[in-house]
Parts: C-alpha cells; sequence; structure tokens
C-alpha cells in the first residue's frame, strides 16, 4: 500500500465539511460512516465538529417537516422567509430617518456631496445660528428695559426721599437714646481721621496687650513715647561727643531705628508733652560733612538738652527723662477720662492719684491725638524768586490813583465771582438727656437713679482698686470649682489628710487650666485661710499636709465663698 501525503487530506476534509453540512440540514438523516483510517481519522471527527458549528451560525430557519432540504452541494441557498429590520435597505433606511427626524440628513447624502456643497451648508447654519442668537438678546434686552422710564425715575426719586426720611429719623430717636453719653464720646474722638481710617491693630491695641487691665496708653501715645526714646538716645550720643544735634541727623537715626517717619510734627508733640526736655533754635553756619545735604549757610533746626551746667546725659539721666514723659502721657489720659466721666448720667468723680483702671466704657484708643506746640521757623529773607514777587514790589512804586483804580476793578472781580452763600440747615430739636427709652417706660425714675447709683458706685471701686486685691479676686473666683476638685481627690483616695505636694498633683491633673504647682499651692493655702473649719494646712516636723473634713456638704461651701467674694469686692 502506498504512503499518504498531507495534502492528499486537503480536498477530502473541505469535501467532508461541505457534505456534513448538508446532511445536518436533512431532518432525520444520518451522517455516512466512513472507514477509519489511522492518518485521517482524528481530522475527519474535527472537520465534522467544525462543520456543525458552522452550519448552525448560518441555519436561519429550519424547513418545514414535510419537505426534504435540497441536495447537498458546496453552496447552499438561504431559506425564504420575513425581512428583519436588519435586512433593509440603506436607502428605505435613510427615508425613514428623514421623515422621523427632518434636521438629520441621511449619512449617504452627506457622504456624496462635494467640499463646495460642505461650505454653503456650513454657511446656512451658521447664519440661522446668529439670527437665533440675535432674536435671544433683543428678547432679553426688551425684558431688562423698564417700560416707563420717567415714571421709573419719579417713583425712584420718591423712593430716595423716602429713605433719607428715615434715615433721619433713626438719627434723631439714636441721639435721644444715647444723650450725653454720645455727646461724651463725641468730645473723644479725633478730630484729624476718622476710626474707619485707623486700622484694626491701632484702634483695638489696649484689648490685644497681654498685660493686666491698667492705666494702657492709645497706641499713637506708645509710638510717640518710642519716638521719644529714640530721640534723646541720638541726642545724647551727639550731646556727649559736643557735636550739634541737628534735626536732620535726629530724623535719620529715628527713622533707621523705629522704621516710621519723624517729622516736625512729631517734634512738636514731644514739645508739647515734655516741654523743658529740650531747647530748639534755628542756627546756622553748622558743620556738614555729608553731600547733598542742607548747605552750612542754611539754616538748621538743632536739640540741646535740658540739663545743669557740665551735666552729661548719662544712661541713668535718659532714663528718667523717658518716665517723665511716659508720666506725663499718663497725666493727657487722665484729663480725657476725667472729661469723659463728668459726661456720664450721673457724673463720676474719681480722684486721680487713686486710679488704678479706666472706665469699661471708655475707648482708650480713640483718644485725640496730642497737638503739636510751634517749631522755631528760620527768619524770612527778602528774595525775588517769582514775576509775583516783582510785581508786588512794583505796585509801590504806582500813583495814588492808579493803585485805586486796580482796588475797584478787584472788587468787581471778587463780586462777580463770588457766589451767594447758602442757607445753613435748621437744627433739628434733640429730645432731652434725661428722656427715658421706650424699654423703661412704666418704671419709676427714683428707681432707675438708684440703680445707675449703684452701678456707678460699683464701676468706681473697680476703677479704685488695688492691683493686689484684683488678683486675690481673681483667685477667689476660681476657688468653687476648686473646692469641687478637691473634696473629690479625697473621697478618691480614702485618706483624711494628704501630704501639700501630692494634692497640688493630683489637683494640676483633675483642673480644667493650666498652671504650675506654685499657683495651685496658693489657691489651697487661700482655700484654708477662707474656710478654716473645713480645710487646713499643717506643718508636721518637715511635711505640709492638708486635711479635709468630708462630711461638709459642698453647696454650703459654695455659698460661703460666694458671700466672702461680695465682701471683698465691696472694699
Amino acid at each position: 500500500m502506498a504512503q499518504l501525503r498531507v495534502t492528499d487530506f486537503f480536498p477530502q476534509n473541505k469535501a467532508g465539511s461541505s457534505s456534513a453540512s448538508s446532511r445536518l440540514r436533512r431532518k432525520g438523516s444520518q451522517p455516512e460512516q466512513e472507514p477509519w483510517t489511522p492518518a485521517g481519522g482524528r481530522k475527519r471527527a474535527r472537520t465534522e465538529s467544525m462543520g456543525r458549528g458552522s452550519a448552525r451560525k448560518r441555519l436561519l430557519m429550519a424547513p418545514p417537516e414535510g419537505e426534504q432540504a435540497a441536495a447537498p452541494g458546496p453552496c447552499i441557498a438561504p431559506p425564504l422567509g420575513p425581512h428583519s429590520p436588519s435586512g433593509l435597505d440603506k436607502k428605505v433606511k435613510d427615508l425613514t430617518n428623514v421623515i422621523l427626524s427632518p434636521g438629520l440628513k441621511p449619512e449617504t447624502e452627506a457622504e456624496g456631496r462635494t467640499p463646495a456643497e460642505k461650505q454653503e451648508t456650513s454657511k446656512e447654519k451658521l447664519t440661522e445660528l446668529r439670527s437665533r442668537l440675535d432674536k435671544i438678546r433683543a428678547l432679553t434686552q426688551k425684558a431688562r428695559s423698564p417700560k416707563g422710564s420717567s415714571e421709573t425715575g419719579v417713583d425712584l426719586k420718591s423712593r430716595l426721599k423716602r429713605v433719607r426720611l428715615l434715615e433721619s429719623k433713626i438719627r434723631e430717636r439714636k441721639g435721644s437714646k444715647l444723650g450725653k453719653e454720645d455727646l461724651g464720646k463725641k468730645d473723644l474722638e479725633p478730630s484729624g481721621e476718622s476710626s474707619e481710617n485707623v486700622p484694626a491693630y491701632q484702634r483695638f491695641h489696649a484689648l490685644a496687650e497681654d498685660v493686666p487691665p491698667a492705666l494702657a496708653l492709645p497706641y499713637k501715645y506708645r509710638v510717640l513715647a518710642e519716638m521719644f526714646r529714640s530721640a534723646d538716645t541720638i541726642v545724647g550720643m551727639l550731646f556727649n561727643r559736643s557735636e550739634t544735634a541737628t534735626f536732620a541727623k535726629v530724623k535719620q537715626g529715628v527713622q533707621d531705628m523705629m522704621r516710621k517717619q519723624f517729622e516736625e510734627r512729631n517734634v512738636g508733640q514731644i514739645k508739647t508733652v515734655f516741654p523743658e526736655s529740650y531747647i530748639l533754635r534755628q542756627e546756622k553756619n553748622v558743620p556738614t560733612f555729608r553731600s547733598g545735604g542742607p548747605k552750612q549757610s542754611d539754616y538748621q533746626l538743632t536739640f540741646e538738652p535740658v540739663l545743669e551746667a557740665g551735666e552729661k546725659l548719662s544712661a541713668s539721666r535718659l532714663m528718667e527723662r523717658r518716665k517723665v514723659f511716659s508720666r506725663n502721657l499718663v497725666n493727657i489720659v487722665k484729663s480725657h477720662h476725667k472729661a469723659f466721666l463728668a459726661s456720664l448720667s450721673p457724673p463720676m468723680a474719681v480722684p486721680e492719684d487713686k486710679l488704678t483702671r479706666w472706665h469699661p466704657r471708655f475707648n482708650v484708643d480713640e483718644v485725640p491725638d496730642i497737638a503739636p506746640a510751634e517749631v522755631p521757623q528760620p527768619p524770612q529773607v527778602d528774595k525775588i524768586t517769582s514775576a509775583q514777587e516783582v510785581l508786588a514790589k512794583a505796585r509801590s512804586m504806582l500813583t495814588p490813583k492808579m493803585e485805586k483804580a486796580l482796588a475797584n476793578l478787584a472788587l468787581r472781580t471778587a463780586e462777580g465771582s463770588c457766589p451767594l452763600a447758602p442757607e445753613s440747615p435748621r437744627p433739628t430739636p434733640s429730645a432731652p438727656p434725661n428722656t427715658p427709652s421706650s424699654s423703661l417706660r412704666g418704671v419709676s425714675q427714683s428707681l432707675l437713679e438708684r440703680i445707675r447709683a449703684k452701678e456707678a458706685q460699683k464701676l468706681q471701686a473697680q476703677m479704685t482698686r488695688d492691683p493686689q486685691q484684683e488678683l486675690r479676686l481673681g483667685m477667689m473666683g476660681r476657688l468653687p470649682e476648686m473646692a469641687r476638685v478637691l473634696r473629690n481627690v479625697f473621697v478618691a483616695e480614702k485618706k483624711p489628710a494628704l501630704t501639700l505636694e501630692a494634692a497640688c498633683q493630683r489637683m494640676l491633673a483633675s483642673y480644667r487650666s493650666l498652671m504650675t504647682p506654685g499657683e495651685m499651692e496658693g489657691h489651697l493655702r487661700l482655700l484654708s485661710e477662707l474656710l478654716p473649719s473645713w480645710v487646713s494646712v499643717l506643718s508636721v516636723r518637715k511635711d505640709t499636709y492638708i486635711k479635709l473634713d468630708k462630711s461638709v456638704d459642698l453647696n454650703i461651701i459654695t455659698e460661703r465663698l460666694a458671700k466672702r467674694m461680695k465682701e471683698e469686692e465691696r472694699l
């Protein structure tokens, strides 16, 4: 038997696949059995399985039961049946799209156009979009524009008049409510600049200080005190080495030290606060060693400190002068504070030597600025520098008739150019300051006066209180909560007495705010001083113990502390 080649199986496989697919389409027919060969058995089985899979994929509709399928062959016609939507023609699809959405055009039509036709179509779309945009803009303008401009203008004017009338009424009511207090506050406002133009760090400088409340100075006064310190340092350095202290030298040094402007106005303010600080003169022929500065023949403002004969401006003398300047600034603020207290209702009078803090309603940073004193100016020298000065000098050479004619002409020109003075608005009558507000109607005047007197007495006691007493009151305000924490510590420890150090450590761990052990010990000793029957501090040998009576009710302890605090506040 001849040996088979690989190429001999290709036509057999193709024929086998076609015969297998034709046999599957016949109903009830069985595939023919072929003889098994050792070389082609496995390939024939694989070909039959491929034929079945491809026949199932191409099969759309099974033939009727009574009919037999066509004879097997390489080409099999598809079975007849109704067309599915996927089998519609392309033109029919395009026609359907045009009918359903007229704005869209079929793809075949768009693809078959030339570039010129496409450009014309895009231009038509662009013009159509522009016309739509113009219509939308016209509609929006029509909706925004008022229908009757004249009527709207009249309506707006009437509304504006009503708003102004309401504003004037509100101001009158505010003036009647505040009364004298507003007048006192207006007097304290600075005349040069309003509070809105001043930065917040200057307006609220006294509130931002990290010091206990005392006689704090306004921000502008503190700046002036720092300027005096810097200027005094520079003047002292120049005076000690026998050099003339001019304003140019002092100005440059102060600006380098403070990074702030130093002008002649500040020199006048220093002279107002501390008149005995310097002797100011206008001198010339002062030696200058800098190019570009004032000439030696020019007049310059010089500083000379007021000292005893032969005395130098030492460091101790500088400190003394600085303290005097600060004391004078505080006295100026005290005078404004005194005027504020006199403007209150009822007025208050506090001795200045007993004053330890300002009134709570006294705004320190709104104290008016210090008026500068007159600074010596260089003498006037007749120098003709302009044509106007030449004419003024030539006027003396005119005849009397000519001078009279020029004066009449000047009067006529002034009368023609001077406008009529507008009538000054009449001041509206304000309500009396003692008139009670609407919220206090029905309350007797005597009761109001007693309440105001008590409040004034309380504020006066607060303003004249000693700083040590203020510190003691602050500690007493924290004692009720500390008493509760201390009792809980003794209950948890289950001991009648604890060392003072251990009690302080437990209290520091349990109290809500941070404290040092020394501060906590001071609070415990004050508690034992106020309530010796409840808490006692005992020294046994080298240790200090604290003992507490746990049987006493805590509410009784709190009431006692509140009563003692009221007594301390009255002092």
